[in-house]
């Protein structure tokens, strides 16, 4: 959670007296490496329907409730938390 908010892929929080506010995305971090996760994000969105595996099947309920824009942050900010993993774990994409 903590890597893909230090890309800036979650948004930014003003909360207070118990009521959560979630504004846009904080775009903190890295640029480059932000741009290259949402263009993978909108890789995956633009083939979401021919593709039947779990984050395309994901993606294609959250564009259903959320909108195309939106479901793209999501989805690059779920790759970065895969990212992450693979690193921190040293291990290779399953994609079961």
């Amino acid at each position: 959670r903590h890597f893909a908010a230090n890309l800036g892929l979650v948004p930014r929080e003003h909360s207070s007296g118990g009521k959560q506010k979630l504004g846009r995305i904080t775009k903190r971090g890295n640029r480059y490496l932000r741009r290259l996760l949402v263009q993978g994000a909108w890789s995956i969105i633009r083939h979401v329907e021919q593709s039947t595996d779990r984050i395309s099947v994901w993606a294609k309920q959250l564009i259903e409730r959320r909108g195309k824009h939106k479901a793209v942050v999501a989805v690059a900010n779920k790759l970065a938390r895969i990212i992450w993993s693979m690193l921190y774990k040293q291990t290779e994409y399953r994609a079961n």
